[in-house]
């Protein structure tokens, strides 16, 4: 790529080995510019320099040894340990195999194609390890059980020394054993390179040993504190090792994250189930589920056919399902794709289209399993529209359109939006959609939208476009959320391959039936969207009489309270309610833009609003 920069042009080199950028005079002649050009190839080309390879981030590759790769280091071995450092005899084979070696697992790091480093895993199945050498299991000051791993052999080659394969090696090997599941790791490391392993939150013992000219301490840790610990204190050290290195294990550089809901009412329930009856005595307030029933006539058509629909397999591609949504909405069948709650689409959808090289905006705050697919998922660049609490958090469409013309990959608008229960009416969203470039994915999430009433969904405008996708979650509008039913609706161009992908029997069969049903219910779930709207008023002016509490008011089914900002934080707020039986939501980890004092709270019936109320009246008064 060449620009203009002032009186010089500026060129950038990309090759695979590296890239740099050239500056030439425009008016530099054009044997001076060829000169140039070639030295710079060059020097990007050439892998050695004086002080080793040259540094380049997919440098390092990190593999599982092959058996070649085993018959090579066991070469090393020899070399390293009687050669260099004098830890054993030399012996005529020159090659180093042990027992362990019939179990245990390499990992290797290869420079072009070259072995620069390895460490040995040796797993617990055996009960045999090589600090068995040196100390009785007596001697060890720590248990060593069917969770425990060894790390051991960490080699650098010599040459090779100086660059972060060692820290890249013990973080694959950890990695590894977190992995498989295991509790603790024991190591016998080397004193040279001791200072490493406590760096990374290993601790030493005061057991030591020496074996030939090597002087070895005893170290060990929980991998749970170990993680910890490296999440703590060293994650942006790790994502620097991680740009120099080629990963070919199976496993992900990090533990891939989760994404946290709500939903810690199953603490106190039991998520085993075994007494349902404890349900009662909480107030499960954290998530946003509906506080009605579902409509009557759909209870009685599960509960008259349960037995057969539990034992029956679903019809497999959910056509029946997708044709009563077309039907009640207005629009085609292969407009519909079901699937099992809106995450199974969104997990579906987002992989398919977009790579670690997309480029995808959202609003903060905002449901926070977005910015869990897209970041820790699939790993995108995400950029935001920050919507602020001075404006009551409300999207500004016109900067919506203006950052749209930075050609992003997909732009997701949850509308109402969650946490806030902020809405876009339906006629100033489309407009500002129309302004955004067609090859531009457009997805919205209407999860709410009932609440705000049925002529505000865009769902017949987005079969109308090539862009536009709407993702309608089934679980809050029309109580089933434990059922998992939801669709997108879009024109069928951009259903088709996610139909294509989508598994046999996405969505079960109660659910299939249930869906069906809730949509010939409407009259009975107009009803319950209007008292929800009472419920939340009554629920909101109550809250306002809380000196130290503040509400934002709201399209859906829960409120947004912001706690005085010299009273207790959210978290302490959450923990005491918890405490009563009370489930609230910290939204401290659903946005950039909320401080530590805001909570959010889902409404219910009259008798449940009432008592909700005098929890947290107890609570701000305590």
């Amino acid at each position: 790529m060449c620009d203009r920069l002032g009186d010089v042009f500026r060129i950038n080199i990309c090759l695979p080995a590296g890239r740099c950028v050239l500056k030439i005079p425009l008016n530099a002649k054009p044997q001076t510019v060829r000169v140039q050009f070639e030295k710079q190839i060059n020097n990007i080309q050439r892998l050695k320099t004086t002080n080793g390879y040259m540094f380049n981030k997919h440098l390092i590759e990190i593999s599982i040894a092959t058996r070649i790769d085993r018959n090579k280091i066991y070469q090393l071995r020899h070399e390293v340990y009687a050669l260099e450092l004098m830890q054993h005899p030399h012996n005529e084979a020159m090659r180093f195999e042990d027992k362990l070696d019939q179990f245990n697992v390499y990992i290797v790091a290869k420079i072009n194609a070259e072995i620069a480093g390895f460490i040995s895993v040796t797993p617990p199945d055996q009960n045999d390890y090589s600090i068995d050498k040196y100390f009785t299991r007596n001697e060890i000051p720590f248990a060593v059980d069917a969770g425990t791993f060894e790390m051991r052999i960490l080699t650098v080659i010599k040459e090779y020394r100086g660059r972060p394969i060692a820290v890249a090696l013990m973080w694959a090997a950890f990695r590894l054993i977190q992995s498989l599941g295991g509790l603790n790791i024991m190591a016998i490391g080397r004193s040279e390179v001791l200072d490493l392993y406590l760096k990374l939150g290993f601790k030493a013992t005061d057991k030591v040993v020496k074996a030939g000219e090597v002087t070895f301490t005893l170290i060990h840790g929980q991998v749970a504190d170990l993680h910890d610990f490296i999440e703590s204190n060293l994650k942006s050290t790790f994502n620097k090792v991680k740009q120099q290195c080629d990963w070919k294990l199976s496993i992900d550089f990090f533990k891939p994250a989760t994404c946290y809901h709500g939903g810690a009412f199953f603490d106190a329930i039991g998520n085993e189930f075994d007494d349902l009856n404890k349900r009662r005595n909480i107030i499960n307030a954290d998530v946003l589920d509906a506080w009605f029933d579902p409509a009557p006539r759909l209870i009685k058509e599960l509960e008259n056919h349960f037995s057969w629909i539990c034992k029956t397999s679903p019809p497999t591609d959910c056509a029946g399902m997708a044709n009563g949504i077309a039907r009640a909405r207005g629009v085609q069948p292969d407009n519909i794709l079901p699937g099992a709650g809106s995450s199974d689409l969104i997990f579906l959808a987002f992989r398919e289209w977009l790579t670690p090289a997309s480029r995808v905006l959202i609003l903060d705050p905002t449901y926070g399993e977005y910015v869990h697919v897209l970041e820790n998922i699939i790993g995108c660049q995400v950029d935001r529209i920050n919507l602020l609490k001075a404006n009551n958090y409300a999207l500004d469409l016109e900067q919506l359109v203006n950052l749209a013309m930075n050609n992003y990959d997909l732009i997701v608008i949850v509308n109402p939006n969650s946490p806030t229960g902020q809405h876009v009416p339906k006629t100033q969203l489309e407009n500002a959609l129309r302004q955004i470039s067609p090859t531009t994915r457009i997805w919205i999430d209407e999860t709410y939208i009932e609440y705000c009433g049925r002529d505000q969904t865009l769902e017949k405008f987005a079969v109308r476009t090539s862009n536009v996708i709407v993702c309608k979650s089934m679980s809050k509008v029309y109580a089933l959320s434990g059922l998992r039913a939801a669709y997108l609706c879009a024109s069928a161009l951009q259903l088709e391959k996610l139909r294509s992908i989508s598994p046999p029997w996405a969505v079960s069969l109660p659910a299939q039936i249930a869906a069906l049903v809730a949509l010939q219910e409407d009259s009975y779930y107009e009803e319950c969207y209007e008292q929800t709207h009472s419920l939340r008023e009554e629920f909101s002016k109550e809250l306002l009489k809380f000196n130290s509490l503040a509400v934002l008011q709201s399209k859906a089914n829960f409120v947004l309270c912001y706690l005085a900002e010299n009273g207790p934080s959210a978290e302490t707020v959450v923990s005491k309610c918890k405490e009563m039986g009370l489930y609230l939501r910290d939204v401290s980890n659903m946005g950039n833009n909320f401080n530590k004092h805001t909570i959010r709270i889902a409404i219910k019936d009259k008798e449940t609003n009432q008592k909700m109320l005098e929890i947290i009246k107890q609570v701000l008064d305590d």
